[in-house]
């Protein structure tokens, strides 16, 4: 799709990876709907952008809809979504709260899902509107939904389950003119990896500066591609880990 003049909704972009997206949608000349939780962050970002900021919790179940709504009111259309809000966690299973296991689900599935819904039913009756633009929807998720992270279980199957929904997505919406993208990110430099419960000391990976992330969202809509991981090395694990999980298990075991 075109980038230039495209209507973009991006969730989550008050900083890291959802931040940078923004501001280089922008340089592309998109008009960027910003929406977060962090009501002064996101102004100041939207203002940096020229764009709109909304703010909105995605643990609200009528926050997605309400989000698609307002940014098709504000701008006359909506021409791509890039659900990149989550929320992460670091530690064993059994000693995380029911709220916090609730929360992670609530953000990184339902509320992607119910965004990912809302966003299809607006591009489909602006096709029916006799609007012909091609569409893009874009999931932000993480190489841990193909690896599986150990201590940070409930973040990878929350990454997992969105990787296997744009897969099926792509497919319910093929030849409609929507392309359904994911983008699976190993470690990148944001404050996600303080505000997830524990920082990030390990040497290897080293992480990966956020406007790299924001280059392969960004190009990931333009082109409609179906799964791009970042660093590229990285899907070798990636596919060994779908191929032959308890090897790769062993591996990684051995490896760290």
């Amino acid at each position: 799709m075109e980038i230039e003049g495209a209507v973009v909704l991006v969730t989550g972009a008050s900083r890291g990876i959802g931040r940078a997206t923004a501001e280089l949608l922008a340089r592309r000349g998109a008009r960027v709907v910003c929406a977060g939780r962090d009501r002064a962050a996101l102004e100041s970002v939207a203002a940096a952008v020229g764009g709109t900021a909304l703010v909105a919790d995605l643990r609200e179940v009528d926050a997605p809809d309400r989000l698609v709504r307002q940014a098709r009111h504000a701008h006359g259309r909506l021409d791509a979504v890039i659900a990149n809000a989550g929320i992460g966690h670091v530690g064993p299973v059994a000693e995380m709260t029911a709220e916090q296991v609730a929360a992670l689900v609530d953000v990184n599935v339902r509320g992607t899902f119910l965004l990912a819904r809302a966003a299809v039913a607006a591009f489909a009756d602006q096709a029916a509107a006799g609007d012909s633009r091609q569409r893009a929807l874009c999931f932000v998720g993480s190489i841990a939904g193909a690896v599986g992270v150990p201590g940070e279980s409930v973040y990878s199957a929350t990454k997992a389950a969105v990787q296997s929904f744009a897969v099926l997505l792509g497919e319910e919406v093929r030849g409609t003119g929507i392309a359904v993208s994911t983008v699976l990110p190993g470690v990148v430099d944001t404050e996600f990896l303080a505000r997830r419960g524990q920082a990030y000391d390990r040497r290897f990976p080293r992480p990966m500066p956020v406007a790299r992330a924001a280059r392969v969202v960004v190009t990931a809509v333009e082109r409609g591609a179906a799964r791009r991981i970042e660093p590229r090395w990285l899907a070798v694990p990636a596919r060994l880990a779908g191929v032959a999980p308890a090897l790769y298990r062993a591996l990684a075991r051995r490896l760290s």
